[in-house]
């Protein structure tokens, strides 16, 4: 599956941003879909993820309770809604999905991920 990712930009501490992940498939219960950030000189980092079907998203704690993950399978999309943004927020923001996906503990490793997005940058300034 081929991703494409945009709605990054620059805001203020406190500020939102909405993130879009539109896929050249379906968004069926077939498919793990996600999203990561990478920090400078950082590592990966999981954000939320979500499989139609299986009870709702899941997120990482540093973005429990802000960030908010929807779809909207008649675009193909995915969606990260980013609320109270902190400087700590500020990384390039991957999409990933994958077609065989493991189970709800495996969601966090970006190595069950066969495809990805190609990243958007998200600046929050204090």
């Amino acid at each position: 599956v081929q991703l494409q990712a945009s709605g990054g930009g620059l805001v203020q501490a406190g500020g939102s941003l909405r993130l879009s992940c539109v896929a050249s498939t379906r968004i069926s219960s077939n498919l793990l879909i996600g999203w990561f950030r990478q920090a400078p000189g950082k590592e990966r980092e999981f954000v939320a993820a979500t499989r139609r079907g299986t009870g709702g998203p899941r997120y990482a704690d540093s973005v429990k309770g802000r960030f908010a993950v929807s779809t909207d399978n008649a675009k193909r999309t995915l969606f990260l809604q980013m609320n109270s943004l902190e400087p700590e927020d500020t990384a390039v923001y991957y999409c990933a999905a994958d077609f065989t996906p493991g189970p709800l503990s495996t969601w966090q490793d970006s190595n069950g991920y066969g495809s990805w997005g190609q990243g958007t940058q998200v600046t929050v300034s204090s």
